[in-house]
């Protein structure tokens, strides 16, 4: 029964849960921002600490398989990313770490607009990018947000 779930939860696995199991949330935050169903899973430490139960595990299997360190060249420059994502593991870490940052922003983009009154028409759009862009998505709100709020805000 192990055996079967450790070859089961493989790095294509993984990969292929997280990417299709984030999906449902975001359309919760789009489509029913205010429900308590989304408020639960989204707006809160669950969704994070699913993505950072996979995290640890894909870290430990890099650990296991060679120096965690080993490999890390991500300030070597821009030719040391690349060879760092070479390792599967590293890349879906990071990965893990773009889904999860990228629901932290619609979460908070979502709580921000049900504050400041902001129209879905405008929402949507913007957590639609901040899915598939993150920081951009982020900024058209920014930018939204200014007009409702009537202020200028970096720190809010």
């Amino acid at each position: 029964m192990i055996n079967n779930l450790l070859a089961f939860v493989n790095s294509e696995n993984i990969y292929l849960i997280a990417n299709w199991g984030i999906i449902p949330f975001w359309f919760m935050l789009i489509f029913f921002p205010n429900n308590g169903l989304t408020t639960f899973f989204v707006q809160s430490i669950v969704v994070p600490l699913i993505l950072g139960v996979a995290y640890v595990y894909l870290s430990y299997n890099l650990y296991l398989e060679n120096d965690i360190f080993d490999g890390f060249e991500l300030y070597k420059g821009l030719d040391g990313l690349y060879s760092m994502f070479a390792n599967e593991y590293l890349l879906l870490i990071f990965w893990l770490h773009f889904l999860a940052i990228s629901l932290f922003a619609g979460a908070w983009i979502a709580r921000d607009a049900r504050k400041y009154f902001i129209p879905k028409i405008i929402v949507i759009p913007s957590l639609v990018l901040t899915y598939f862009t993150g920081p951009v998505g982020l900024v058209i709100y920014w930018f939204f947000r200014i007009f409702f709020a009537k202020k200028i805000s970096f720190d809010d």
